[in-house]
């Protein structure tokens, strides 16, 4: 699927938010957070949305940095990475605080209280992350297409266990320290509070007999190959999607998506807009004054420029559909070609001579003129 350009919304550094350096420890960041959900926590700021979306923002940036690969993620690509959150690409999902109730539950006694509720552990399978791959690519590549080749590391499910983490002919044994509830329960006064249980994390399972492959985690690190076709006609930051080439979720969980970002180079002679190509050609004065026949380079090959008589530096001309391809499309754009004319730098006495006739013979007058090339070209074929 053909997507648009990378792009997040402004947000703050994750790190600022909670007030932690880049190198915080996972214990840092941990009673960061707590500070901060004590102050903003909707309960205690009821009817405040200004609370509740810096609740919503602190939370956000804990999920992403208290998770090691999230984390790694982040500081390479910033927002971009993550999508701002804990889920990938994407606006910010309210389902992510579920993933802080032993975190909350310290902080306000959140829970089942008075011994009313409860629920089975969670489960343990969770989506993958996705990936983002930049390939480069020649400005003519991106006209005309390509096919490349990269190669990345991502998690792959454990073809050993299949993603459970046992050991073959072994599977998950219930918690004896929740007894499979995936909280525990502490007594304090009249009240019962259940938290998220310190053995199984809230799964209610743990592997006693972990698989030698993956040691339990369910996934293996590979490294894998891509075959990328690039249609022609792509632009610079132009991001191609690949689903379930990302990272394998967790305990047997859907994989994420690899996203490969498009970096295009600049050309020395084209300059590119949309599907129009832009250029300068110089001229003689003498090709100016007289009219010519002018060779100019096009990436399809030579092209024959008639330069009518009287033609002023500037000037532009429309070459159709010697342009780009339209994306997935039919048809080109248009090359635009403005005729600079060249004052000759050295005048043998002759040439002098014949130029102060013509000085002599006409009437001049000096206007200044400041006007981009494309913004002209724009106002002429609009």
């Amino acid at each position: 699927m053909w997507g648009v350009p990378l792009a997040t919304e402004a947000k703050r550094d994750f790190y600022e938010v909670l007030g932690v350096s880049r190198t915080a420890s996972e214990q840092e960041i941990k009673s960061a957070y707590r500070k901060m959900a004590m102050q903003y926590h909707p309960d205690r700021n009821p009817g405040n949305t200004e609370a509740e979306e810096r609740f919503k923002e602190c939370s956000e940036a804990y999920a992403v940095l208290i998770d090691s690969d999230k984390r790694a993620a982040y500081d390479r690509f910033g927002h971009a990475a993550v999508g701002g959150n804990a889920g990938g690409f994407g606006g910010f999902d309210p389902s992510t605080f579920s993933g802080f109730e032993d975190i909350l539950g310290d902080l306000f006694g959140l829970g089942d209280l008075f011994g009313g509720g409860g629920r089975r552990g969670r489960s343990r399978s969770q989506r993958g992350d996705d990936l983002r791959e930049d390939v480069t690519l020649e400005f003519e590549e991106a006209v005309f297409g390509a096919e490349r080749q990269i190669t990345y590391r991502h998690y792959e499910q454990c073809e050993t266990c299949s993603g459970t983490g046992a050991a073959p002919g072994k599977s998950a044994a219930s918690c004896r320290t929740c007894g499979g509830r995936g909280q525990v329960r502490y007594q304090q006064g009249f009240f019962s509070i259940a938290r998220t249980c310190p053995s199984c994390h809230g799964a209610g399972q743990v592997i006693t007999d972990p698989c030698t492959s993956c040691r339990g985690e369910g996934r293996v690190l590979r490294q894998r190959t891509l075959e990328l076709k690039v249609p022609a006609g792509v632009e610079d930051g132009t991001r191609m999607r690949f689903g379930g080439k990302g990272h394998a979720g967790a305990q047997g969980g859907a994989a994420g998506d690899l996203y490969v970002v498009l970096r295009v180079k600049e050309h020395p002679f084209f300059e590119r807009e949309g599907n129009h190509l832009y250029c300068a050609v110089p001229v003689s004065f003498a090709q100016a004054a007289l009219g010519a026949e002018v060779r100019i380079p096009t990436l399809e090959g030579e092209h024959v420029l008639k330069v009518p008589e009287a033609t002023q530096t500037g000037t532009t001309f429309r070459i159709r559909n010697r342009g780009v391809p339209v994306l997935n499309g039919h048809g080109k754009g248009d090359l635009f070609v403005e005729v600079k004319v060249v004052t000759p730098a050295k005048l043998t006495k002759r040439q002098r001579e014949l130029l102060q006739e013509l000085e002599h013979g006409q009437h001049f007058e000096n206007q200044p003129q400041r006007r981009s090339l494309i913004s002209k070209v724009k106002d002429m074929f609009a």
